[in-house]
């Protein structure tokens, strides 16, 4: 039996907020640094015990990480980072406030940018000060590879070949790899897994700090995928993804 577990980073300053983040570096917030640890417990006092870590570039996602670690007395455990991971790209959006987006644009061309899978938000500038080329840690990749702006599909795109090449592989030495990254790059993980359509991925919610467990057979055919945790709290806390848009 081999085990995926993908856990959305904790509560971020701009969750908190009500901000569009994309691939802004937002920190996390008190609260979001108690989910992650709790997440870490739970995830001890279930018999979970990952042996390889994979996380992305931005620090919601390795502060969550070293939360889940922390308290699961794994801090040693090999870590990998990359770009690919990262949220999707909200482009011209990132930073401006969901409820405030709803009212001026209309909730189905929200619903569009934020949820589905082919529809792209507004584009960052060349020039934009949010723009990823100004930031040190992407001066490996090239312009094409970073994204201005991306809907669910250009996410999946770059994500999807690291986590075929690179993170499915490393089940011929680890039987229980954890994941830490964001709620698109891992909803386009669970998409392809699952075999989820376009249309059923627009309401399909992560919630923060849960531990989502994949199981698979040793030739890594899906058996069974479920949250851990209580179901009521879990529920609460995709209700509360779903309804962003709706508070200020």
């Amino acid at each position: 039996m081999k085990k995926l577990i993908l856990v959305r980073h904790g509560e971020s300053e701009w969750n908190k907020m009500n901000l569009f983040t994309g691939w802004t570096d937002v920190d996390l917030t008190s609260l979001g640094m108690a989910e992650a640890y709790l997440a870490g417990r739970l995830m001890k006092d279930e018999g979970y015990r990952p042996t390889l870590c994979f996380t992305s570039y931005l620090k919601r996602a390795v502060k969550t990480l070293n939360q889940i670690l922390d308290a699961m007395d794994l801090d040693y455990l090999p870590v990998e980072k990359s770009w690919r991971l990262n949220e999707k790209s909200y482009g011209a959006l990132q930073g401006k406030n969901k409820a405030e987006t709803q009212e001026k644009y209309g909730k189905e061309q929200l619903t569009l940018w934020r949820r589905s899978y082919d529809v792209q938000p507004p584009a960052l500038a060349a020039d934009d000060p949010r723009s990823p080329r100004l930031d040190p840690r992407y001066n490996e990749l090239s312009d094409a590879e970073l994204p201005m702006t991306e809907a669910l599909k250009d996410t999946i795109a770059r994500l999807m070949p690291y986590y075929e090449g690179v993170i499915l592989p490393a089940f011929q030495q680890h039987d229980e790899i954890l994941v830490v990254a964001h709620g698109n790059s891992l909803r386009g993980i669970v998409k392809t897994l699952k075999g989820m359509s376009n249309e059923e991925i627009i309401g399909f919610n992560i919630p923060t700090a849960v531990p989502y467990i994949f199981e698979f057979d040793d030739q890594l055919n899906l058996q069974k995928d479920f949250y851990l945790g209580n179901p009521e709290e879990i529920q609460k806390k995709i209700d509360g993804v779903k309804n962003q848009a709706n508070k200020k």
